[in-house]
């Protein structure tokens, strides 16, 4: 076990729905084995959900690498508590918090530092403050947006007559695609060019790791075309929410770039969430180091190949939890028409490059959470997120911890530069922009290119056909960040609904 195992109490079944619970418990050879390839958060969530409304499964846990959580990764080393990929996760949908719950995690979570939530942004060699309330691309109010160094004048007027912009009428982007809009065309039509280039372009990619002139909007952040559609403008909507809002929660609105009130972590990093759910799964159903080099459907469920086991392993029921690609090459045999659409979503991602100073080292001590970095300014940083200002317990006292994203849309050439050179683009990053002139006492590099869908016009209709073509298979479930989110709460979503979906079809196989 790592040192981020947890002990904790095995989960309460009583919390799970008495209608998804079997009848009766079957004998020994009328147990569904239940088969999930991949232990990601995405499968984990699916295995946890499947023994939590079954829990006379056989259930089957495969995963290639020797380690759970997928991409998730923390390291401690020298006093620093390193993330490898995502650092936290938002809870403004209760699923994942009731997810920490179940798997016992709900008092380690922590809360972003209460003081300094806001971001900045780099602009002609400073490093701006993202104008209070700003939100993506809502405006909370034009106050700040007034004294703002990122806007021209003209940019400042284009951006307060976002009021006047007319609503665009509604459309289905499954039935509609070629009515969507990317989502710099939205930005664009309703702040204007200038706020689009120098506010929204930096603070979208610093999420996707995307080009916006592609990402759909509607599959990415559908809650500002709501917003429209609601209210007729994103700025009334704003005013209209902060009005709504009760003294507690109007605190929130004064996050600049992201909503970091509504930001949690686990005490111990992401992995005390993936071993955490690890944990509660039934003894033996995780077997890390099985690569499955095949999967074959049967007139009664599914045979998978596994290297080096002698013996297939026949399924009542199949999730896949794996990247896309993978998921695709093991459906391929089966159905070339649902592999081809999986492996049709593009995938972008750029390389996170950790590095720790001696905190003595900074000029002045870094304000706000971090800063991002417009594609105008051709610099090959997107990002640069201060670790040790944001959670607790992520450097000591005396250091300084930040992960800086280097490469993204447009600049995939990065990806062929080695760790050494990548980690000289983030120290020299960290010279222009905080001022630093010591070398870091540590660095990591985790490279994660063509490890993050982007979601172009037309995903939404083209996870429909995924979902059509899937639901031809009668115990077939496919799941993860390739459809329908790619934040861990969406991951586990999807990893749950994929459980629920293949535990009500097997119950259905003679």
């Amino acid at each position: 076990a790592s040192v981020f195992a947890v002990r904790i109490r095995r989960p309460d079944r009583r919390s799970s729905p008495p209608s998804a619970m079997p009848a009766q418990m079957p004998t020994a050879d009328q147990r569904r084995r239940i088969v999930i390839v991949g232990a990601g958060i995405t499968g984990l969530a699916a295995a946890l959900r499947v023994a939590e409304l079954d829990p006379s499964a056989d259930l089957v846990v495969l995963e290639s690498s020797d380690r759970v959580g997928g991409v998730l990764r923390t390291e401690q080393s020298d006093g620093f508590l390193i993330e490898h990929s995502a650092d936290n996760f938002i809870t403004d949908q209760p699923g994942v918090l009731d997810f920490c719950r179940r798997v016992g995690l709900e008092s380690q979570l922590l809360p972003t530092r209460a003081t300094q939530r806001r971001a900045f942004i780099a602009h002609r060699g400073r490093l701006e403050p993202v104008p209070e309330g700003f939100l993506l691309m809502a405006p909370a109010g034009l106050g700040s947006i007034w004294h703002t160094r990122l806007l021209s004048l003209r940019g400042k007027l284009r951006l307060a007559a976002e009021r006047l912009v007319p609503s665009r009428p509604a459309y289905d982007p499954v039935t509609e695609p070629h009515l969507e809009e990317s989502l710099a065309q939205f930005a664009t039509r309703r702040l204007g060019r200038e706020a689009f280039a120098h506010l929204v372009q930096p603070l979208v990619s610093g999420i996707y790791s995307a080009d916006p002139e592609q990402l759909s909007v509607a599959a990415t952040l559908p809650r500002f075309l709501d917003m429209e559609r609601r209210y007729g403008s994103l700025t009334a909507a704003m005013r209209a929410k902060a009005r709504a809002s009760d003294a507690g929660s109007r605190g929130a609105a004064t996050d600049s770039g992201a909503r970091y009130s509504l930001f949690m972590a686990p005490r111990l990093g992401m992995n005390q969430l993936t071993e955490a759910a690890a944990s509660r799964l039934p003894p033996g159903a995780l077997r890390p180091g099985s690569r499955v080099l095949s999967v074959d459907k049967q007139e009664d469920g599914w045979r998978l190949v596994v290297d080096g086991q002698p013996d297939p392993i026949i399924a009542d029921g199949l999730i896949l939890a794996a990247p896309a690609g993978v998921s695709a090459s093991l459906l391929r045999p089966t159905d070339a028409a649902l592999a081809g659409a999986i492996d049709s979503i593009p995938l972008g991602g750029c390389s996170v490059v950790c590095l720790g100073f001696r905190r003595a080292a900074l000029k002045q001590p870094p304000e706000g959470f971090g800063f991002v970095v417009p594609a105008v300014e051709n610099s090959p940083i997107l990002a640069a997120s201060y670790s040790s200002e944001k959670f607790s317990g992520r450097a000591d006292d005396e250091h300084f911890l930040v992960r800086v994203f280097v490469g993204g849309a447009g600049k995939e050439h990065l990806a062929a530069l080695s760790d050494d050179e990548l980690a000289a683009l983030a120290v020299e990053g960290m010279r222009v922009w905080l001022g630093m002139e010591e070398p870091p006492v540590l660095r990591r590099v985790a490279r994660w290119h063509g490890a993050m869908p982007q979601y172009h016009l037309g995903h939404l209709a083209l996870v429909q056909r995924i979902e059509d073509l899937v639901a031809r298979h009668a115990s077939l479930a496919v799941a993860g960040n390739a459809y329908r989110g790619v934040g861990i709460p969406q991951c586990i979503q999807s990893g749950e609904a994929a459980a629920e979906q293949v535990l009500g079809a097997a119950s259905r196989i003679p």
